[in-house]
């Protein structure tokens, strides 16, 4: 005996269609068949409740559901549900029956069955409508911000999206304008179709003094004169952390520093932070700094 299709979908036989749909959405969440690759369980449970919903999810399907004019599968029950074909023979109605210009059964008078049975009923035999096909849901589009730090380490947020909570995984260096697709898990399919998607584009806010190349982190570092002639070991900041980095005696702007390993790491690469220096220069000219300078010969620093 077939199961009963409010038992499939968890729901009473007085559910509204809200909470029909809504039963239906998280059952084809859960058995969809790309969340559940080569479970033949799955595969078979998804369609059960796909065909349930295409039944009473259906106003006028499920009102014949209800009153047995036709069963778990669609197919019309009770009187006419079995015949291959119609003679002449015990006709209650005079003559045998003809195909009607419309491609249902008339008979000797005219008379049209499908205004008691419906199209439905006729299917079976090549005439009347068919079926309508499954169509994809629609997709649900959604716009999320998230910090340059979170974008670039990679996380899991939960978001709210109407009467539903989930879970997004931000893979590690991602970057504004950047799609997410979350398969399946967008408005139930039509007609038996396939579930549209969830469609999160990124809007990846700025950060004070990092940017990302790639994989790459970029930092400008600001040392002072001093730190540039002498030398130093400086504490800086990447995003896992803070190191401490050497910078070489006589350094000038735009020399480079390379942190290896401390950029954006994904499952494919590791990148690492590039330290540009930059020399900044005391606002006033002290006495001091005006003898040493003038103690200092001279030297080339143009080619041109």
């Amino acid at each position: 005996m077939a199961q009963d299709l409010y038992q499939i979908l968890g729901v009473s036989k007085t559910a509204t269609e809200a909470e029909i749909k809504s039963a239906y959405r998280k059952l084809a969440r859960k058995y969809h068949p790309d969340l559940n690759k080569d479970d033949k369980a799955a595969a078979e449970k998804f369609k059960e409740v796909s065909n349930a919903y295409d039944i009473i999810g259906n106003p006028e399907k499920r009102k014949k559901y209800d009153n047995k004019e036709i069963d778990a599968d669609g197919k019309p029950t009770g009187f006419g549900a079995g015949f291959g074909g119609f003679g002449t023979g015990d006709n209650p109605f005079g003559g045998g029956f003809k195909r009607s210009s419309g491609g249902g059964f008339g008979g000797a008078q005219g008379f049209d069955f499908s205004s008691i049975f419906g199209e439905d009923i006729f299917s079976q035999f090549g005439g009347g409508k068919q079926a309508p096909r499954g169509r994809k849901g629609q997709d649900v589009s959604y716009n999320m911000r998230i910090d340059f730090l979170d974008a670039a380490r990679g996380m899991e947020k939960t978001v709210n999206l109407g009467s539903k909570s989930i879970n997004v995984k931000i893979p590690a260096g991602s970057q504004s304008g950047q799609t997410l697709r979350l398969k399946g898990m967008g408005n139930a399919g039509i007609n038996g179709g396939e579930n549209g998607d969830i469609l999160i584009t990124l809007n990846v806010t700025e950060h004070p003094y990092f940017k990302a190349d790639g994989a790459n982190i970029l930092l400008e570092l600001p040392i002072s004169l001093v730190e540039a002639v002498n030398g130093a070991r400086i504490t800086v900041p990447t995003i896992n952390g803070k190191v401490a980095v050497k910078v070489p005696p006589l350094s000038s702007s735009g020399d480079k520093l390379r942190l290896k390993g401390q950029g954006i790491q994904s499952k494919s690469t590791t990148g690492d932070e590039i330290i540009t220096l930059q020399i900044i220069m005391p606002k006033k000219m002290s006495s001091e700094l005006q003898s040493i300078v003038n103690g200092i010969p001279n030297y080339a620093v143009r080619s041109f």
